[in-house]
């Protein structure tokens, strides 16, 4: 399974499951999922080492896209990584809350 809910993103949440954005810095000020980690794609592969051991990693981007070639990078060094399919605009739609600034 790479893929995962809103659901799962809300029990990921309330567990303490490290959940990193991949969008990047001027699309996570706009609006995020509260207690996400940035680390922009662009820097991803860079920054692989800031990502917690967990049991398993939860990535989210705007609409899934990017979220998806993290968490398959992710999986392909040996780290159990699911993406949020819909990403941040699914959960800002769902009338879930939402931080905003830096």
């Amino acid at each position: 399974m790479i893929e995962v809910d809103l659901n799962a993103l809300d029990g990921a949440l309330a567990s303490g499951a490290p959940v990193i954005d991949v969008r990047e810095a001027d699309e996570y000020a706009q609006a995020r999922v509260p207690g996400v980690t940035l680390i922009p794609l662009s820097e991803f592969v860079a920054r692989v080492d800031e990502i917690p051991e967990a049991e398993v990693v939860y990535v989210i981007c705007g609409v899934g896209g990017r979220s998806l070639q993290a968490a398959e990078y992710l999986n392909a060094r040996g780290i159990n990584a699911v993406s949020v399919a819909g990403g941040t605009s699914a959960w800002m739609q769902s009338g879930r809350p939402i931080e905003s600034g830096a």
